[in-house]
Parts: C-alpha cells; structure tokens; sequence
C-alpha cells in the first residue's frame, strides 16, 4: 500500500516556471495565483490538475495527465496512485454526481466548478478505494482550501456525510429500480449515461444481461496493446522484450503486462512497434485479407490520423510492394501520420477524404483497397478515454453520421470495380454502424456487394455474429468496440 493512501503526503518536483502544489488556486478557474497554503499530497493534486483540465478546458484526460506527471516529476507509485485517480474519477462522474448532490442537498450544477471537481476526487476515494475515510476526507478538504477556500466547510459537511453509507448503499437509494426502469438502473450502477446504455443494449439485440456485461467490462483499466509492424518486428520475440504476452487474436498484438509509459520502449522509439488496440489490428489486417482479382499495389487510407492503421497498412505494403497513401484533413495529425509511417511505401496528403475526384491525388477508380475508419462518437473505446462516455451527446450524431456517409460515398468512388472498401468505426452505435453502411453503399451510385468479413479475420474468434458484418467487443474480444464492414465495388 503506498503511503498515499494512508493519507501521508510526499514531496515532488513540479513544472519549471509554475506555481508548485504549494500554491492556493483561484475559485473560479482551478488555476493557482501567487500565495495560499499547501494543498492536497502530490498524487491527489497531479490527479485533480487533469481531472479541473478535462472539465475546465475540454482536455483529453490522457494528454493532460501524462503532461502533469513529467511537469511534476511523478513517477512509480505516486504517478500510478494518480492514474487510477484520475481515471476512476472520470469514469464515475456521473454516479458520483449523484451521491454528491444527494448528500450536498442541491444539484451539483450549483456546486462552484473547482470545488465540485475536488469533491468527485474525494468521493472517488470514499466509495471505490481502500484509502481510509479520514484520510480522503482530510486530504480532498486541504484540497479545496487550495482551489475554492470558501467551500472547505461545505466539503468537509459533503464528505463526512458520504462516508457514512457505502456505496451500495447509495446505490440502492439513487438508481431507480430494476423491473420498473432497467437502462436507468444499469446506467447508476455502472456509471454510464443511458442514452450510452440504450445504444449499447440495441447493438446487442436487446439483451440486457449481456449489456451488464459490457458495462461491467468498460470500468475496467484496459491493458496496453502494442502492434508489432510486419517485416521489422515479430510479436512472440516482441512480447518477451517487453516483458508482455502475444495477444490472443491478431497476429502482431503484444499485450503489455508492465505499467509505465509503452513510449519509453525501444521498440516504440525505433520504430518497430506501435501502441495499438488489438480490434483496430484486427479490422485494418482484415481489409488485406479479402480476396481481390487483378491489380493489387494501390492502397487507400482515406481518414489516416493518428497513423495506427496506416503505420500498420503500410509496414504490409512493404512486404508486398504495394503503395499506400493516407489522407488526414487535420494538419497536426497528418504530421502525426508522417511520423508513423516513415521509411514506410506511405504518401500523406493533407486533404479532405471527401475529394475524390475532385483533386488529381485522389482520382476516382484508381485504388485498388481502401480503408474508411471514420470519426464517430468513439463509444467503443470508453474503456480507454474515461471522460468521452459524459462529453459526448446524442446530438453529436446527426452531423457525425452525415460525414461518415459522405466518406464512404467518396471511398467507394475511389475505389476500382473489383476493388474492397472496409468501413470501420470505434463505435457499436447502430446508427454509426448498420445504418450509415447501408445508405452510404445506397448513396453512392456504384454496384456494391457485401463481403462476409468474418473469415476475414483470424480462426476462432467467438461471437462474431451471422455476419455479413462484424462487431467487436470489450466483454467477448478484450478489444475496443470496433465495427468493420467490407464491401466490393462491382460497377
């Protein structure tokens, strides 16, 4: 048990030219003036830093984190200690939300935003932690002196009255009951929204005790995976240099069985591996798997950024003396795509997917295998991005959709008769999935026949469906929710 959690502070190092966790932060924005007395130990303070940055300034809770603890100098235990904080709090956001509210005796919404961050910290603490009760309430109070010094007494009267019902307790007192409202209760007890819960129970045919499970399983830490690229690594003699384990489906997985930070490998800084979800492996490989007559050198990557899949369709290209061009609208991510696939057979273009046939790089029947792994919600990977299952709406979805057929109308425009498109999104969501496949292959105005993917992908996999389609999942796969059509241009 690290000294953390018997609530005994450390000391640690913190960003050059900052103010350090010794300094107070102003009540309204979480930021630290000039001044003010010491506040919570180094973990809870790198913890809430990311947690104020996602909610404040709209961060990615990875991103912010991983900059916090190399500016504060946090490493082992203590880094560890605030990772879990960090993500467990997220995670539970909404549930927590409750509990708080119910022992605050007012909505959350009127709790100031620094103060209510640090009272999810704490509360995290009380109900999903073995960190002792005095010691959560104490540290999570010396917090809130620092960040909102009005509310010290209001958060300590919060807590105090949490700790005394545990969390199933206050489980059973706020979610609604199972037999009268089930995606209700399903959505407190595993802290999920429900229109997330409703989405999750349809792509499952209905089956709320399968639902459960994938709930379940997205509150679960997701470990690492890594991509071994084809022709400069093998996963077996990977996975023992990494000190980790080949991974149960795709042939280039390795699964991390340390912690720290996968890009402190030397595989990774080399160039001979990547950080990649097994599911996103398993759905680009899949797309070259198909058969297909003819001319087989032109690749399409239509929507490259960050460059997994292309830095995996590329590292095969080699091998089979194809050429691969990946187009990323976003500039910052096309350099990210650069990087990915250098020495690789791999052009990047800086444009929108969309302009096929409309700009000379991208002429229309001229690929030969084009791979649409298009923006979505990202539902399908709320396992590793704790905060996106209470960022994202439902009224994300009209517009997400509607690129989404737009990309795959241009895809299928760029590809040859004869020629594959797969279509993958990170997403269970029937309307990502099913339904933008469908009118996209309507739309387009090109003879399209569905390719049953499932033998596309490695022999025995469990719970692939009857097809043609295939939907991957946290509970059956241990991979990221990932959807793959696969569709053959036949005119």
């Amino acid at each position: 048990m690290s000294d953390h959690r018997a609530g005994r502070p450390h000391g640690s190092g913190r960003p050059r030219g900052t103010a350090g966790p010794g300094f107070s932060r102003d009540s309204r924005t979480g930021r630290a003036p000039r001044g003010g007395r010491p506040p919570s130990d180094p973990a809870r303070q790198a913890a809430y830093e990311a947690i104020a940055a996602v909610n404040r300034d709209d961060a990615y809770a990875n991103l912010a984190l991983a900059d916090i603890l190399r500016g504060m100098a946090l490493t082992g235990r203590d880094a560890a200690f605030a990772t879990e904080l960090t993500y467990g709090t997220l995670r539970s956001s909404g549930t927590l939300d409750l509990i708080i509210g119910a022992a605050a005796g007012r909505d959350v919404a009127r709790i100031d935003p620094p103060a209510r961050d640090a009272l999810r910290l704490g509360a995290y603490q009380l109900l999903h932690t073995r960190v002792p009760a005095h010691a959560a309430v104490n540290q999570t109070v010396d917090l809130v002196r620092s960040v909102a010094p009005g509310a010290a007494g209001f958060a300590n009267a919060v807590l105090r009255t949490i700790t005394e019902t545990p969390l199933e307790g206050w489980l059973e007192r706020l979610a609604p009951a199972y037999d009268v409202d089930p995606v209700g209760n399903l959505a407190v007890l595993h802290n999920h929204p429900q229109w997330i819960v409703r989405a999750f129970a349809e792509a499952l045919g209905g089956d709320l005790e399968d639902t459960a499970r994938l709930l379940i399983e997205d509150n679960q830490a997701p470990i690492v995976h890594l991509c071994a690229r084809p022709g400069r690594a093998d996963a077996i003699e990977l996975a023992d240099e990494v000190d980790g384990v080949p991974g149960a489906f795709s042939p280039y997985a390795v699964y991390l069985n340390s912690g720290g930070s996968p890009r402190e490998l030397a595989a990774i800084r080399e160039g001979r591996a990547h950080v990649q979800d097994e599911g996103s492996q398993l759905v680009a490989a899949a797309l070259l798997a198909a058969p297909i007559e003819g001319r087989d050198t032109r690749w399409l990557d239509l929507c490259a950024g960050p460059g997994g899949k292309a830095g995996l369709l590329g590292s095969i290209a080699a091998s089979r003396n194809a050429e691969v061009t990946a187009v990323e609208v976003a500039e910052h991510r096309a350099r990210l795509v650069e990087q990915a696939t250098e020495g690789m057979p791999v052009t990047v273009l800086p444009m929108d997917g969309r302009s096929v046939g409309r700009d000379p790089d991208l002429p229309e029947e001229s690929f030969d295998r084009v791979l649409v792994d298009a923006p979505c919600t990202g539902l399908g990977s709320l396992r590793r991005r704790p905060e996106s299952r209470w960022r994202r709406q439902p009224s994300d979805l009209p517009a997400l959709t509607k690129l989404q057929r737009e990309l795959l109308v241009a895809a299928l425009r760029a590809v040859r008769p004869g020629g594959l498109v797969a279509y993958v999104t990170c997403s269970p969501h029937m309307v990502e999935t099913q339904v933008t496949v469908t009118e996209g292959a309507r739309r387009s105005g090109v003879g399209v026949d569905f390719v049953d993917a499932r033998p596309l992908l490695p022999p025995g996999m469990p719970g692939l469906g009857s097809g043609p389609t295939v939907q991957l999942w946290p509970h059956r796969h241990g991979t990221d929710a990932m959807f793959l059509a696969v569709l053959r241009r036949t005119s």
